[in-house]
């Protein structure tokens, strides 16, 4: 019966990587210039950094009259607003890998320091954009917390590592 629920377990997750995996692969097409890239910036999402935080919630709970289908819906909503940022997050983190694919590409010497760092990166990103998803279906119902400044990181850094890789100067069209 336990290796049964395991096996069951080790399932769902490889379901859910490959589901992932395959969000973050599909081809996009964008310009890949200097101000495209400073338009992609963290600074963005800041918001989910504090959207699921208990302090709405609290101020919510001392409110006179405040019951608790109001809290519920209010989490409701919360857990929507963090989820379509979610999606604009996994967007742009992905067109920050094609772009790196792109100049892959298209450079004129063999790159595996670059493709190395982005399979670690595209990794690291689906792993923990699987953790975030499962932490605000938890949420939802008030049994964890959110914290998605790592995946913020990750984000940032592949941003950076683009922006490091596509001169001023230079736009490329993919």
């Amino acid at each position: 019966m336990e290796l049964l629920i395991l096996v069951a377990i080790l399932g769902g997750l490889a379901g859910g990587l490959t589901f992932f995996y395959r969000r973050l692969s599909a081809p996009t097409t964008l310009p890949v210039t200097a101000a495209w890239i400073d338009e992609l910036s963290v600074d963005r999402y800041q918001p989910m950094l504090r959207l699921l935080g208990e302090d709405d919630f609290r101020f919510l709970n001392a409110r006179a009259g405040s019951d608790s289908t109001y809290a519920a819906e209010f989490r409701r909503q919360r857990c929507q607003i963090f989820g379509s940022y979610l999606d604009c997050l996994q967007s742009d983190f992905q067109r920050v890998c094609m772009a790196l694919k792109i100049i892959m590409v298209q450079s004129r010497y063999d790159r595996p320091d670059l493709a190395a760092v982005l399979v670690r990166t595209q990794r690291a990103f689906v792993f923990g954009l699987m953790s975030v998803h499962a932490r605000v279906f938890l949420y939802r119902w008030g049994l964890a917390s959110v914290d998605v400044a790592g995946l913020l990181k990750i984000f940032d850094g592949a941003r950076l590592e683009l922006r490091a890789l596509v001169p001023a100067q230079l736009d490329l069209a993919a």
